[in-house]
């Protein structure tokens, strides 16, 4: 079954317009040439009218047309001649470079300028007369010139193309990144809601527990304080929280990151909020004071490290010390918190899982090492006691930070 191949729309209007300008100028009788032995006027429309049939293929087969164009101009060569003819031949020669294959598109340029050299060589040796270079310059017009202004467009085309498609390609990528950068905006929120509201939540479950299970007005008096003291410090957070992530507020002053200074704060806040569990928590701090001032993403990450192992602890640890140490040595800040490992007496908050995800993301991005889990530690009395240890090293020189 063979395909029906339909002509472009502007194709028909090219091959129309040519054909009724053929005719005009048959009819006024104008000629490009004379003395043929076809000389009968009318013989003139014959490869006008295969010209102007060309121009409808000349983008749906550009082969076929210029095949049958070039039959159709070496046959106006024996008739009176028209130049609406010639004119139609150079536009078929344009569109089978421009519209062709890449091979035509390559061997139709170097052919007409071959057949335009090897014409004009021709004539002047037959006609040995400097005006047979005319004719040569007539056949590059009508050749070469269309086959080489179909390769300027059709690069300009191609390259226009690559352009696109490039940024096309640019665009995909920009999207990805962008929706990659959101999704890690978005852990980071987590990871910061988790971490400053936590530990202040988990206080106030365990106390409001306490204060409903004890009916002793004084332990509900001072429970109701804590819970007061840690909703207040909740809030507050928050609103740090939310000043980051709006983009303009009414205060220009950027809020306050924590920093490993107020950890005796953070220390003695567990101390309340664990004396009903029996938790003494304890701060070890033996860096250096000459040790310089951290980068402020290392020192926020290890403040949030502390803040969520004091929460577990609150949260989960049997009633014993809990201490948080801070060592800094070879470009490395170490931070260890341990807790006793076992079942507590007493009301107890419901844990999420999400506080170690959330340190050990903090520690990666930082290009540190993170570990947590329970061990046996020898008490001298052989009772198997476990400790819950969280340790994490983080890298403290510039260049390390985010590698």
């Amino acid at each position: 079954m063979l395909t029906q191949i339909r002509p472009d729309r502007d194709d028909v209007t090219l091959g129309v317009s040519g054909l009724l300008g053929g005719l005009l100028l048959w009819l006024l009788g104008l000629h490009t040439q004379g003395g043929h032995s076809l000389s009968a006027p009318w013989v003139t429309l014959v490869p006008l009218t295969v010209m102007a049939a060309a121009e409808l293929l000349r983008r749906t087969a550009p082969r076929t047309a210029l095949t049958i164009g070039t039959l159709a101009l070496v046959a106006n060569q024996f008739t009176p001649g028209n130049l609406a003819t010639v004119l139609m031949f150079t536009d078929v020669m344009y569109a089978a470079v421009l519209y062709g294959t890449p091979a035509a598109a390559r061997r139709l340029p170097v052919a007409t300028l071959l057949i335009t050299v090897a014409s004009t060589i021709g004539f002047l040796a037959w006609f040995r007369e400097p005006e047979a270079l005319l004719i040569g310059l007539v056949i590059g017009l009508v050749s070469f010139i269309p086959a080489i202004t179909g390769v300027s467009v059709r690069t300009h085309r191609a390259a226009a193309e690559a352009a696109r498609l490039a940024a096309a390609q640019t665009a995909r990528l920009a999207e990805m990144d962008r929706t990659q950068a959101v999704i890690a905006e978005r852990a980071r929120m987590a990871r910061e809601l988790h971490d400053m509201v936590a530990n202040h939540l988990s206080a106030v479950a365990i106390h409001s527990t306490a204060a409903l299970s004890i009916d002793d007005p004084e332990t509900s008096r001072s429970a109701l304080k804590v819970i007061r003291e840690n909703s207040v410090e909740g809030l507050a957070e928050m609103r740090r929280l939310i000043g980051l992530l709006r983009e303009g507020g009414e205060d220009d002053a950027p809020a306050a990151a924590p920093t490993l200074a107020s950890l005796d704060v953070l220390v003695e806040q567990t101390n309340v909020n664990g004396v009903s569990g029996g938790l003494v928590c304890v701060l070890e701090d033996t860096r250096e004071a000459t040790a310089g001032a951290l980068p402020t993403p290392v020192e926020l990450a290890a403040y949030r490290i502390v803040q969520e192992s004091l929460t577990n602890a609150l949260k989960h640890a049997a009633p014993g010390p809990v201490v948080a140490r801070l060592a800094q040595g070879d470009g490395m800040l170490t931070i260890e918190v341990t807790s006793v490992f076992g079942s507590r007496p007493g009301p107890t908050a419901p844990g999420s899982g999400a506080g170690l995800v959330g340190m050990r993301e903090r520690v990666t991005l930082l290009g540190g090492t993170f570990d947590a889990g329970a061990e046996p530690v020898d008490d001298g009395n052989g009772n198997g006691t476990k400790v819950w240890r969280v340790r994490a090293q983080l890298p403290v020189t510039e260049g390390a930070v985010g590698e």
